[in-house]
């Protein structure tokens, strides 16, 4: 009797824990949800009713401030940055998962280097990239210092995100398609990989938010001037969205500071719509 007296008060003080932390788990995830929202719907607010055709298209002066000699060097630098890093970053993940072996001294070296530059601030990165893309190979400060600077940055990030995504392939698909001749390259590129690709596009997502987001790096790299038209020219010294808003947030013109809101809300559709594109890709491709 005793005994099961004991097993219904253990019985109700795991359903008790249970629902403590399923409300834990609730109330996290509202708050997270919330202080999102609330940065989101702040920026927005205010920012979209300042944001007019001449802002986004116009020539930049002092009165319109435009920005889109910033959208376009941050659409070059999201595109150029990624065709850059993300063949770099999964190849090296297809070694160290696909190639390398347990224990080799090469994969402890790569995965050190990979944990380290997660690590570094982006400021290291900017007086990195000052000095050797600026000065020592002479690209002088432009687009081009900015993407090299970058493309070092996120290569943690999709060498991670891409090596998490090839381990969750089954090992089932591999000995399937080596057991039926194929050789192991082409297991890589045509079963392993496409599988993969959902978990790696995660990871690009991850990057897209890095490369938009950065000032500190691109500051000492692409400069912060604002060219009065875009240009394509990557040896041109341009200011991305980013530090077009840190730039107009710092003056001390009467309505700079509306345009640094109009600018963040610019920034943060841009990358909602990068991001729901990536994201359509990754389920259309995780269906096929």
């Amino acid at each position: 009797m005793e005994n099961l007296i004991n097993i219904k008060s253990n019985i109700k003080k795991r359903k008790i824990q249970s629902m403590f932390l399923k409300a834990l788990v609730w109330i996290s995830g509202i708050i997270t949800v919330g202080i999102l929202a609330y940065i989101l719907l702040f920026v927005l607010l205010r920012g979209i009713p300042n944001i007019n055709m001449e802002f986004l298209f116009g020539t930049y002066n002092s009165e319109t401030l435009s920005a889109f000699s910033s959208i376009v060097a941050t659409l070059l630098m999201i595109i150029i940055s990624l065709v850059v890093a993300v063949p770099i970053g999964v190849f090296c993940a297809v070694y160290l998962t696909e190639y390398a072996k347990r224990g080799n001294k090469a994969v402890k070296i790569i995965r050190l280097a990979v944990d380290t530059l997660a690590g570094i601030p982006s400021i290291i990165y900017g007086l990195f990239g000052m000095i050797f893309f600026v000065a020592v190979l002479g690209f002088k400060t432009s687009l081009l210092s900015g993407i090299c600077t970058i493309s070092i940055m996120i290569l943690p990030i999709i060498i991670s995100s891409s090596e998490e995504a090839i381990r969750t392939v089954p090992d089932l698909y591999r000995e399937g398609s080596l057991g039926l001749g194929a050789s192991r390259l082409r297991t890589v590129f045509k079963i392993v990989l496409p599988t993969a690709v959902p978990g790696i596009l995660s990871g690009v997502i991850l990057a897209i938010g890095r490369i938009v987001g950065e000032t500190a790096a691109l500051i000492f790299t692409s400069g912060t001037n604002v060219l009065e038209s875009p240009t394509l020219n990557l040896f041109a010294s341009q200011r991305t969205l980013a530090i077009h808003m840190y730039m107009l947030a710092s003056e001390g013109l009467p309505h700079s500071k509306d345009m640094a809101f109009a600018t963040g809300a610019i920034l943060i559709i841009i990358v909602f719509l990068v991001n729901l594109a990536t994201t359509k890709l990754a389920n259309k491709i995780g269906r096929m």
